[in-house]
C-alpha cells in the first residue's frame, strides 16, 4: 500500500467519524424522532434500515397504513407488536397539534451515512445551509420523485430529522440517501475527485443551466449545489464547484423558492437524460 493511499484512507476514516459525531449532535436528546402522517409513517415502517419504537394510531389509520405499506413494497408485519391504538385527541398531543392523519410513529433517526457511501450515485443534491424544514422536506420529495439518489447537508445550519421534515417530504425521507457532513467544502472536493460534475447555482459569474447541461456528458455523475435563500452559496462552496449555473426566468419575478428551483432543475436533468431536452 502506498503512503498516499494510506493517508487518504486515514483521512476518510477521520471524516466518517466526524460525520457520525456531527449527526449524533443533531439528534434529539432522547435519540428519538416523531414522524406523523400516513405517507411518512408508512415509508418509515417500510424502510428496513429504520429502527422502530412505537406507533400510536387510530383504528382507521392502522388500516390505511397497512394498505400504504403494501403499496410501496414494505412488510406490514413490521407493525406486529408496534401499535398502540389511540384516539385523535391523544395523537394531537403527541404530534403537537400538527396534521397527523391519525398516526404518530416514534422511531430512532436513520443511521448516519458517509459521503463515500454515495460515490456510486449518478445524481446528488447538495444543500448549503438551508435551514427551513418545510423547504428541505419539499426538496426531498422532489428528489425522490425526479430521480436524485442522495441529499448532502451540513451538520450545522440544517434541520434535524423531525416530524415536520418527514411529513413535508411525504415519505421521501426514508426513500433517499441522506448524508450529513461536517465540512461541505471538503465534501464537494470529495465528489469532484470521484468523477462528479459539481454544479452550483449562483447568479454571479454563471452560465444558463440549460447551456451547462446541454454540454454535460450523461455518463458522468452530477452534484447540484443550492444555497440558502437570501445568502445563496457561501464563497468557499462556490469556489469548490466545477461550474456555476443560473436559472433564467422569463416572467417579471426572476427568482424561485429554493425547493421550486430544485424541482425545476431536476426535471430539466431528467429530460436531458431521457433525450427529450432541447435548448
Amino acid at each position: 500500500m502506498t503512503k498516499n493511499r494510506s493517508q487518504k484512507q486515514k483521512k476518510a476514516r477521520q471524516a466518517a467519524q466526524a460525520n457520525a459525531a456531527s449527526r449524533q449532535k443533531r439528534r434529539p436528546q432522547d435519540d428519538q424522532a416523531r414522524i406523523f402522517g400516513i405517507h411518512a409513517v408508512a415509508s418509515a415502517i417500510a424502510n428496513e434500515e429504520r429502527e422502530l419504537i412505537r406507533l400510536h394510531a387510530t383504528t382507521n389509520a392502522q388500516a390505511r397504513l397497512v394498505d400504504e405499506i403494501r403499496k410501496i413494497g414494505g412488510n406490514p408485519a413490521r407493525l406486529d407488536g408496534l401499535v398502540e391504538t389511540a384516539n385523535p385527541k391523544d395523537i394531537d398531543l403527541l404530534a403537537r397539534d400538527a396534521v397527523h392523519q391519525g398516526a404518530v410513529l416514534i422511531a430512532h433517526p436513520l443511521p448516519p451515512l458517509d459521503i463515500s457511501d454515495i460515490f456510486n450515485h449518478q445524481l446528488v443534491v447538495v444543500l448549503d445551509q438551508i435551514t427551513d424544514p418545510h423547504n428541505v422536506g419539499a426538496i426531498i420529495r422532489s428528489c425522490v420523485a425526479l430521480g436524485a439518489e442522495a441529499i448532502v447537508m451540513t451538520g450545522r445550519h440544517s434541520p434535524e430529522e423531525s416530524g415536520v421534515l418527514a411529513k413535508t417530504a411525504s415519505g421521501g425521507l426514508d426513500m433517499i440517501s441522506m448524508v450529513t457532513v461536517p465540512n461541505l467544502a471538503r465534501a464537494l472536493d470529495d465528489l469532484a475527485d470521484n468523477g462528479f460534475d459539481v454544479i452550483g447555482f449562483d447568479s454571479e459569474e454563471s452560465q444558463p443551466f440549460e447551456t451547462i447541461i446541454s454540454e454535460q456528458d450523461d455518463k458522468r455523475p452530477m452534484a447540484l449545489v443550492f444555497g440558502s435563500e437570501g445568502k445563496g452559496l457561501r464563497r468557499l462552496s462556490r469556489e469548490k464547484c466545477t461550474a456555476l449555473a443560473r436559472l433564467d426566468m422569463p416572467g417579471p419575478i426572476k427568482s424561485l423558492n429554493v425547493s421550486n428551483a430544485v424541482a425545476m432543475t431536476l426535471y430539466a436533468v431528467m429530460l436531458k437524460r431521457q433525450g427529450l431536452f432541447t435548448r
